[in-house]
């Protein structure tokens, strides 16, 4: 089920979204690193540094850094690859699912109090 939206709409519930993680005081993560987040999240596994910085379109570095901040938060853990020690992969967490699952009720209520 497709829902259309007015783009003044859809701007009222992404501002809304954003003052309600700002306002719970819960963890601050930028624009990029919630993309990163809900891609290990929402993306079948497995998820390696390099895989997350060619889908995303950004340097290996930046995924580094944004996984460096959600795993002081424990949204998110790493290994080394046991097969090819190069990689990384990038492990879900239980804080991190319970993040992800609040942000997504979040949206939700936001929605369907939207003005029509």
């Amino acid at each position: 089920m497709a829902i259309e939206l007015r783009a003044s709409q859809a701007l009222n519930l992404w501002h809304q979204v954003n003052v309600e993680m700002v306002r719970d005081g819960d963890i601050d993560l930028s624009y990029r690193q919630v993309s990163i987040l809900l891609t290990i999240y929402l993306d079948m596994p497995p998820h390696t540094v390099r895989g997350l910085a060619e889908h995303l379109n950004v340097t290996k570095p930046v995924i580094t850094r944004a996984l460096d901040t959600m795993g002081k938060h424990g949204l998110v853990s790493r290994k080394r690859d046991d097969k090819d020690r190069r990689n990384v992969i990038i492990l879900r967490t239980v804080e991190g699912a319970l993040y992800v699952e609040k942000l997504g009720d979040i949206i939700r209520e936001k929605a369907r109090l939207l003005p029509l």
